[in-house]
């Protein structure tokens, strides 16, 4: 009943945020008069606000065309070099990459939003990198004969797509992943495995909850997980190609996140609503661009979505060294060669300082040499893997650290 009155009210939403459209540009069409003076710029800026806001969004595009590299703009291809039924592997690469220039794996949150959501990541790594991304699937729009997606399956993703990309393979794990990522790690370090990453960078993740705790945490913690099973998982609708799936839906999600800071959202919308009143569209469009991503959500299979709740926020089952693969214990202990960045920002309100350090500590038996942990001043949660903080002073750090421990020979994916 949940997704199904929801489908209901977005339906609504979607013909009332075209009309307002309609009447937005009706009123700002300049051989109107009424669109100069009066309530004129008023309506028609608060009529553009509301279809912005209630308009439906799929899932967005990179859209990655080219970047800029010491003043000079190079061309990106983007592909799709291995397809599965829960994410693709993509591919970013610029013209006139060096042949030796580093693979980077950019391991994307399933979370709710798309892997787009790190749009700005892969265009700042595609300067320097051969960048490759995890393309997570929507849950709705997978089949359930394909069966369900968890924990055990996203680190056998992450191991296979290490595997295609080949030996050498930096791994840069955004908020959320952290945890399979160094899983993922430390199970292919226990085998020897030739492709286990050269290098792990993890910024903003909950490898360890009980640093810090901030208000995600506590909602995790606050309810039993028969509560999260009870209220929060949903049955997709026969409209869409999973039907059936139990799956957390996007939308209880970005409800969630946008509860958590529901005075911010409404100031910038606010904010958005004068711009467009006042005739500034550059600065209207800049709001809307960023509510375009944030606003574009997917479901989460159930079974990835509750196993994350138990494992990461309440049992804490791998600082704790009881968290398992397949059945069998991980054992950070077994990193010895991959080298360690654990990157948190100072105002992180989504993963506390502590939280992603705590993987340092957590893998004994490396050497180090092979460990650094950076804290990036004055920047939020969104602001480690986006916008000028990130290009300017977090990325250079990344980029220092894959070059430290680069690897002479590598396989370069066809």
């Amino acid at each position: 009943m949940l997704y199904n009155a929801y489908e209901l009210q977005r339906t609504m939403l979607s013909g009332a945020a075209a009309w307002a459209s309609i009447g937005a540009e009706v009123l700002s069409n300049p051989r109107l008069p009424v669109g100069y003076f009066g309530l004129g710029p008023v309506l028609a800026s608060a009529l553009d606000v509301f279809a912005h806001a209630a308009a439906p969004r799929g899932k967005p595009e990179f859209g990655i065309k080219a970047v800029t590299v010491d003043g000079q703009t190079f061309g990106v291809t983007e592909s799709i070099i291995e397809r599965r039924p829960f994410g693709n592997l993509l591919r970013f690469e610029r013209d006139e990459l060096p042949a030796d220039a580093p693979n980077l794996l950019i391991v994307a949150p399933m979370s709710g939003h798309y892997a787009t959501l790190l749009r700005g990541t892969v265009a700042r790594m595609a300067q320097s990198s051969r960048v490759f991304i995890t393309d997570w699937a929507d849950a709705k729009m997978v089949p359930l004969s394909e069966g369900t997606f968890d924990l055990d399956d996203y680190i056998d993703y992450l191991i296979a797509f290490l595997e295609r990309i080949g030996p050498g393979t930096h791994v840069l794990a955004v908020c959320q992943p952290s945890v399979p990522a160094i899983a993922a790690t430390a199970v292919m370090s226990a085998r020897e495995h030739p492709c286990r990453p050269a290098t792990l960078t993890m910024m903003g993740g909950p490898v360890d909850t009980r640093e810090a705790p901030t208000s995600v945490n506590d909602v995790a913690m606050q309810q039993p997980l028969s509560w999260f099973e009870n209220n929060v998982i949903a049955t997709v609708p026969m409209t869409y190609p999973g039907a059936g799936r139990k799956v957390y839906p996007g939308f209880l999600q970005l409800a969630g996140f946008m509860s958590m800071n529901l005075h911010t959202h409404l100031m910038s919308h606010w904010a958005m609503f004068q711009h467009l009143v006042r005739g500034d569209e550059d600065s209207a469009d800049s709001t809307k661009a960023f509510y375009d991503e944030y606003r574009s959500v997917c479901d989460m299979d159930a079974e990835f979505y509750l196993q994350t709740i138990e494992h990461v926020f309440q049992e804490h089952s791998l600082p704790k060294g009881e968290f398992v693969h397949h059945g069998e214990r991980i054992d950070l202990g077994a990193i010895r060669d991959t080298a360690i960045l654990a990157i948190e920002g100072e105002k992180d309100d989504i993963s506390g300082i502590g939280q992603t350090r705590a993987s340092l500590h957590l893998a004994a038996n490396l050497p180090d040499a092979r460990k650094r942990y950076y804290l990036a001043k004055d920047v939020g949660h969104y602001g480690i893997f986006n916008g000028s903080k990130w290009r300017n002073r977090i990325a250079p750090v990344v980029e220092e650290w894959i070059a430290a421990h680069q690897k002479p020979a590598l396989k370069i994916v066809a």
